[in-house]
């Protein structure tokens, strides 16, 4: 595998450049002092960042954007073998390596290199973690796959050895990191269209924590079935945490909701227990927080650091995010695609002051839909109203004969109300005639589907 040397800047060139991780890694290289291009399919608010920045950006796939004087390239895990540019940089025997092979070089750089892993909670968790880094003053870096409002994006560049990370099991992306903290957050069925099943997941979780030194941690939610398959034999430290009652060395206690579905309680764990009153919905953050919590102790950061950056924390865009009101109803954003994420969300909003919850499904890939086709209609029924558009395909091409029609098929059996448009401006219509003063709307999942509100908004 290339090596890159970061005392020795060259020109890297990215292939698919506006990918939230991608962007990330661009930029820490960029502020490096090396020269950086890419290309993407099309303009985005965060190609045109990176240009702002100085780096340039290239549209559309062409094999005229490698030119000779590219040293090393960079591929997202979307490219394929027929991708012309990855031909071009095959032809001219550039050496290239993956996202997630770039990103674990970069962690060899940091004495703490955090990795959050999980199949749902990344994003926040990360955020949680990097809120807390920054309160104590750490001036970490951070890569985190959203956007973070009080980093104003997807990365932060710092000038300490501390560095944070989501880590992705998708691929075996994660397997390619050099972390010495590593969070696992739940082991669940996902990307079926990579993994065999579910005990094919939990191996590379497994192998996962395995990466850890002697010296490092693996802070794991002690709900996690038969979660000592996955720590049996490591030679780290392992911190366990659990909400379920489970023994755990990070439990809550004395757990209370407000009006809007957010969690107050008192942490046991630690050298001493502290309240935190969080401003995120759901049993699911609570989870979350003490994942970053237990991480906060490990790398000995004041509890006071950790309580006020956890009870500031308003959540990362496209989680449970507030968008605005119209006609008195109330819109909210949120990245659930797994009917355990969908289920979560939807038990906090079911807390959220409402009249009717009316949740705007969009399926993302045939894979993910087909596999679990009766888990995402039980998860959905849990809003008064559901509303589906057509399945988003992101990578794939093959409809393996699966479309919103056969959810909405099982949504019906249950007897729940729902809808299929198959246009955003048909669903648009049909809120605007349908929704009243005092309804709670959430758009949901991992494609474009925020556009509804965000239209509906006129935002």
């Amino acid at each position: 595998m290339y090596e890159i040397d970061f005392k020795k800047p060259v020109h890297v060139f990215f292939v698919g450049i506006g990918g939230i991780s991608m962007s990330g890694l661009a930029e820490i290289l960029h502020h490096a002092g090396f020269r950086v291009s890419g290309s993407d399919w099309k303009s985005s608010d965060i190609t045109t960042g990176l240009e702002a920045k100085g780096i340039k950006v290239y549209y559309g796939e062409n094999a005229a954007h490698i030119t000779d004087d590219i040293d090393c390239a960079v591929l997202t895990s979307a490219v394929r073998e027929s991708n012309r540019e990855f031909t071009a940089i095959r032809e001219k025997q550039i050496p290239y390596l993956s996202r997630a092979e770039l990103l674990g070089q970069l962690m060899k750089n940091y004495a703490v290199s955090v990795a959050v892993s999980g199949t749902h909670g990344k994003t926040t968790t990360t955020s949680m973690v990097s809120e807390i880094l920054m309160k104590a003053g750490t001036d970490p870096t951070i890569s985190v796959g959203g956007i973070l409002k009080s980093i104003g994006g997807n990365i932060r560049i710092g000038k300490s050895d501390v560095f944070v990370t989501e880590a992705c099991e998708y691929t075996n992306s994660f397997l390619s990191f050099f972390p010495t903290v590593g969070i696992i957050l739940n082991i669940e069925e996902d990307h079926l269209d990579f993994f065999r099943d579910l005990a094919d997941i939990r191996n590379s979780f497994r192998r996962f924590a395995q990466l850890l030194p002697a010296d490092g941690c693996l802070i794991i939610n002690a709900d996690i079935e038969n979660y000592e398959e996955i720590i049996g034999g490591l030679s780290c430290r392992v911190i366990t945490y659990s909400v379920s009652g489970r023994e755990a060395d990070y439990t809550p206690a004395d757990i209370s909701f407000n009006d809007f579905g957010c969690g107050r309680f008192t942490v046991h764990g630690g050298s001493s227990d502290c309240t935190i009153q969080l401003k995120v919905p759901g049993m699911h953050n609570i989870s979350n927080a003490l994942a970053a919590v237990a991480l906060a102790d490990h790398l000995k950061l004041s509890r006071e650091a950790c309580v006020g950056a956890l009870s500031d924390f308003h959540g990362a865009d496209r989680r449970f995010e507030y968008k605005g009101t119209i006609g008195g109803v109330n819109i909210v954003d949120d990245y659930a695609h797994h009917p355990t994420e969908i289920r979560a969300a939807l038990t906090g909003a079911k807390l959220y002051p409402h009249k009717t919850l009316w949740c705007v499904f969009q399926p993302h890939t045939y894979t993910r839909t087909k596999a679990f086709l009766k888990e995402f209609a039980q998860a959905l029924s849990l809003a008064d109203r559901v509303v589906l558009a057509d399945i988003y395909a992101a990578r794939e091409t093959d409809t393996l004969g699966i479309s919103s029609e056969d959810l909405k098929a099982e949504l019906d059996a249950l007897g729940c109300d729902c809808h299929y448009f198959p246009s955003f401006d048909e669903i648009e219509n049909f809120l605007l005639e349908n929704c009243i003063n005092g309804d709670l709307l959430i758009t949901m999942g991992a494609g474009d589907v925020h556009k509804i509100g965000e239209n509906l908004l006129g935002i």
